[in-house]
């Protein structure tokens, strides 16, 4: 699962002893060679996807931990984009990135759940952040994003179809969050990162809840299931003008 260059398993656990900033922390300069970055498959995809919609003014990248959503922004928004994450050690990773040339590119250090910011961008990404959020902790989140996009303004980010129930990968994420669990029931601070709290169904009817008008788009480069339903979809989450 790791490259050479990534974490060792001794490095692993002790990030996840730790809180979730200070596990990102001690992460982020091996973040990159883990398989909790999102794919460059995926990254392209949804930006080739925005491409045939925009060109943007202003993006956020929302939890940009080392900023490979911000390279997507910088593809198709104009005017500038900002990267936010509230680890310290992954804006330090993000700053360091070479980048293609592109607008103005800034990083601030906020909690997602409490963005500094008014109603001034156009675009808001986030890829592979939702897991570090309880599912009560979901409706004020996208109330934030909300609040940060003009009307109009989009939120955007790629969801992957969950394993079928009795599969090898389903088993091995249920594992994955059971481990978690008894984690958290042991030791303060909790490190929050679940796989299956973040339901389809459930994340449709809070962004609508929170205000946004809701499409799916497939990604096609990707292919379909045996039931023909599209391996990734894009979730396009338009503010309304209220």
């Amino acid at each position: 699962m790791f490259s050479p260059e990534g974490p060792r398993l001794r490095e692993l656990a002790v990030q996840a002893l730790s809180s979730v900033e200070r596990g990102y922390d001690l992460l982020a300069p091996k973040f990159d060679h883990t398989p909790f970055r999102t794919p460059d498959p995926v990254l392209d995809a949804t930006a080739s996807a925005l491409g045939r919609t925009g060109p943007f003014d202003t993006g956020l990248d929302l939890c940009c931990g080392t900023g490979a959503g911000v390279d997507v922004l910088s593809q198709v928004c104009r005017e500038s984009v900002t990267g936010v994450d509230f680890s310290a050690g992954m804006l330090s990773v993000a700053r360091q990135r070479a980048r293609p040339p592109g607008p103005p590119v800034g990083w601030v250090r906020a909690d997602a759940r409490a963005l500094p910011f008014g109603p001034v961008f156009d675009l808001v990404v986030s890829f592979g952040a939702f897991g570090h959020f309880l599912p009560r902790e979901v409706p004020a989140l996208f109330a934030q994003v909300h609040s940060v996009l003009r009307p109009g303004g989009r939120f955007v980010f790629p969801v992957v179809a969950p394993p079928r129930p009795g599969s090898l990968t389903y088993g091995m994420l249920l594992g994955f969050d059971a481990v978690m669990r008894v984690r958290n029931a042991v030791r303060r601070p909790p490190f929050v990162m679940y796989y299956r709290t973040f339901r389809f169904g459930g994340m449709r009817r809070e962004l609508a809840r929170a205000g946004f008008r809701v499409e799916l788009w497939a990604l096609t480069e990707f292919g379909r299931r045996r039931d023909g339903s599209p391996k990734v979809r894009l979730v396009v989450a338009e503010r309304t003008e209220t």
